[in-house]
């Protein structure tokens, strides 16, 4: 499984600058660069939400990749050992980006 550290703050899912889901969805099938991929399980925390849907960070988790194009798509499952969330202030999933994209 891959290391995923997350500066997206904004999302739902992010504790301690890291995803509390089990599992995430890096879009972007055309992308031959990171601000042209995202991350398709953003949730932005709303009102006065203050807990996430799951219980604790998740340092290791599954990375379904949709970014074809990337060096570390092995099957739409991303391969690197750390991968990157980044998307500072983002209120949509197109406003977050995999900063780990490296174009094949």
């Amino acid at each position: 499984m891959t290391k995923l550290g997350c500066s997206v703050t904004t999302c739902l899912h992010n504790a301690d600058l890291c995803c509390c889901k089990n599992q995430i969805t890096v879009e972007g099938k055309d992308a031959k660069t990171s601000d042209c991929t995202c991350c398709g399980s953003f949730d932005e925390k709303s009102g006065d939400s203050f807990k996430n849907s799951y219980q604790s960070p998740n340092t290791h988790l599954e990375v379904q990749c949709e970014a074809i194009n990337c060096a570390y798509n092995e099957k739409k499952v991303c391969r690197a050992e750390n991968i990157g969330i980044a998307g500072n202030g983002a209120t949509t999933a197109n406003q977050t980006e995999c900063a780990t994209f490296k174009l094949r």
